[in-house]
Formats: structure tokens, sequence, C-alpha cells
């Protein structure tokens, strides 16, 4: 009886398309913009290299401009949205990244290539900030936590196709693995043409919305903070991981795509299994036990124990990179319940950051790479040091909001 009461609801929000329809649309979304036109980057970086269309170090800061265009499509995705009706501007944001890998197909210039790395960077940051947010408020309260998994699994879906369907397409040249990979993202662009939801969900009364916002206030910022931090600690793995395989340990470019199979195999795992064990836990505990995990993950190469060592590395930071996304959007319905608008705008800012620290991070950590004489090792410690930091805000945040939610019980 409960679980119909659940479907009933969402379909009462969601009139002539299902809340499991509206969710596919949006994995197809964070697939497209997140899981193919950054991460495939990552196992074409070598052969890009190799097929001296670009230098090392021009093939990396290329890289990295996709985590500026990811930044700059944070902040346009509210004023775009303002503009542009929901669905079309989903479905429009979804055909430019599309373009965008037809694009890369020619590298006529430099100043080309980055541009089109930019704007398929725009394309991922709009849709991170209003993919999920235009479906999730349809979706009933309880199923929040698998549905936003099921997602932002589309992240970790295009990062396993990215590592398998890269190296059999690089077989007939750079051409036509960017061609594959444009085609693929047209196909997923129909998919989810008719999915997405026509209305957003009505806003928290003016009242309650102003307590809650003072409330959750700190902690807010305490989650914007962690986040960012978060994602430069991801930034090591997401852009040299293949190439510190194939080049940095001497075992080719094969090897590299093995090693980001497996990365892709546990970023399409992660957001579900974070996602389920939030609906049980909550939040707020799910995202630091994920925070120290990612901290133990990044650290490994560290270590020095070998393949198996860094067949972990793999496996966790991959399930974390899109894992972690679920979770601080959960957060951030958990802080602040029952406020469409307020949900989608506090997740604007968590997304901005994290887009903020992780553009610094490409560039800052390119930088250091070119000045280090190609040190590994030290994109490693840094990447460790920051979800550290980040571990240890949120636990300080975790303690703050237990005690100040003791001194507000009613006393017996």
């Amino acid at each position: 009886m409960q679980g119909s009461g659940a479907i009933g609801a969402a379909r009462q929000a969601m009139p002539g398309i299902s809340a499991w329809r509206a969710t596919l649309s949006a994995c197809c979304a964070s697939l497209v913009g997140i899981g193919l036109a950054r991460f495939a980057y990552t196992p074409l970086l070598p052969a890009i290299i190799e097929a001296q269309w670009f230098g090392p170090e021009a093939a990396a800061y290329l890289g990295a401009a996709n985590l500026a265009g990811y930044l700059a499509g944070a902040l346009l995705a509210r004023p775009m949205a303002a503009v542009v009706v929901g669905p079309a501007l989903l479905r429009g944001l979804m055909l430019l990244a599309a373009i965008a890998f037809f694009a890369c197909a020619a590298p006529l210039s430099l100043a080309w290539f980055f541009t089109w790395r930019l704007l398929s960077g725009i394309a991922g940051g709009a849709l991170m900030v209003l993919a999920a947010t235009t479906v999730l408020p349809h979706v009933p309260p309880p199923r929040r936590g698998i549905a936003s998994g099921a997602i932002f699994a589309g992240v970790g879906l295009g990062i396993a196709a990215s590592g398998t369907l890269v190296p059999l397409l690089l077989r007939q040249g750079l051409v036509a693995a960017w061609c594959g990979l444009g085609l693929l993202c047209l196909l997923l662009t129909v998919i989810a043409w008719a999915g997405w939801p026509a209305s957003s969900a009505a806003p928290a009364a003016p009242q309650a919305r102003s307590r809650a916002h003072r409330q959750a206030r700190p902690l807010l910022w305490a989650l914007y903070a962690a986040y960012a931090l978060n994602a430069a600690g991801l930034v090591p793995h997401m852009l040299f991981l293949v190439d510190y395989v194939a080049r940095g340990l001497g075992e080719g470019l094969a090897t590299g795509a093995q090693y980001w199979v497996l990365f892709g195999l546990g970023a399409v795992v992660g957001p579900v299994l974070s996602g389920h064990l939030a609906d049980r836990t909550g939040f707020g505990p799910a995202l630091r036990l994920a925070l120290l995990v990612q901290a133990i993950g990044v650290a490994l190469p560290l270590l020095g124990l070998g393949t198996p060592a860094l067949i972990l590395s793999s496996l966790i930071v991959g399930a974390f990179v899109p894992g972690i996304v679920p979770l601080v959007l959960g957060r951030v319905h958990e802080l602040l319940p029952h406020d469409a608008a307020a949900q989608k705008s506090a997740w604007s800012k968590a997304t901005t950051g994290f887009a903020l620290l992780q553009a610094a991070g490409g560039y800052g950590l390119t930088f250091i790479f070119s000045h280090s004489g190609g040190d590994y090792r030290l994109l490693f410690l840094i990447g460790t040091g920051a979800i550290l930091l980040a571990l240890t805000i949120e636990f300080i945040m975790g303690i703050l909001e237990r005690d100040r939610r003791r001194l507000s019980r009613p006393e017996a």
C-alpha cells in the first residue's frame, strides 16, 4: 500500500510522465554532459599527444578548458533557465555537447579546439545544475536517494563507455573517435527528448522559507566548501590517471585505458550505492563516510603498493566521482525541505563552488605537473590533502548540528 501511494504521488506530480521516465532523461543528460563531454577526453589525451595534434602541455590545458566551461555553465544555468523554458533548454544543452564532439574531430587550431572544449564544459555545468533539480522535486522523498543515484549513474556510464569505446574507435583514427562519441550523444539526446517534466514544484511559503534558510545557512556554506574541496581532490584521477599509467608507469595506452574502464565501472555503481545508503542512514552520515573512503582511494597511488592498490584506487575514486553528487544534492534537500526554488539555488551555488575548485585544480595541477618534471605523486598528495580538509569541515559541522538538535529538543 505504501509503495502504491508513492507511485500515485509521483504520477500526480508529473501528469503524463512517470518519475522514472524523467529520471531516465536526467540520467542521459548527466551521461552526455559529464560522463562523455568531460571524461571521454581522459582516454583520448595520450592519443592526441601521440598523433601530434597538440603537445603534452597544450593537450593537458585543453582538458582543463572543459573544467573552466563547467564553471561558466554552473554560473549561467539559472539565468538561462529564466529565459528559456526548462525542457527546451535541457534539450539544447545536450545538443550542444553532441555538436562539440563533431567540432573537435577537426583540430583546425588551438583556439578552435579550446572553444569547443569550453562549450562542452558549459553544457555539462548547466546540465548538472538543471537536470536533477528539474526531476527530483517530482520524486517521492523516500525514493530521492536512489533516484538521484540513478541520475548521476549516467556519469559513470559515460566514463565506462568512453573507456571501452574510445580504444575501439581509435583503431579507425582520432577523427572516427570524436565522431563516434558525437553520434552516441545524439542518440542519448533523442532518448531523453520526451521525458522531461514540463512544470516545477511549487515553492515553499515565504515565512517557512526564510526560517529554514536562517537555520540552514551555516551548514550550507560548510557543505559548499567541503564539496568544492572534494572537487579539487578528484582532479588528479580525473585528468591524469590514464596518463600516469600509460606514460608515468610506462605501461602504455592500452593498459591505461583498462584502468579507466575500472574507474568507469566504479562510477557506474557508485551513485546508486551512495544513494541507496543515504536513503537508510541520512545524507549527512553517508557524505562523511564517502569523504573518508575517497581520501584513502586518492592516497593509494602514493604508497607504491603496485597493481592491486592502483586497481582499488581506480574503483574507489571512480565510484565517488559521481557518487558524491547525489549525497551533496540530497544534503541540500535535507537542509532546505519543501522548497524547490531554494534547493535549486543552493545546488547552483554548490555546483559553482565545485566547478570553481575543479577548474582551479585542473589548471593549478597542470601547472604544477609541468613545472615539477612530471611528478605524478605530488598531484595525488595534493588531492588527498584537499579531501581530508573537506572531511574535517563536514565532521565539525556534523558535531555542531547534533549539538544544536539536542539543545532544541523539549525537555521531558
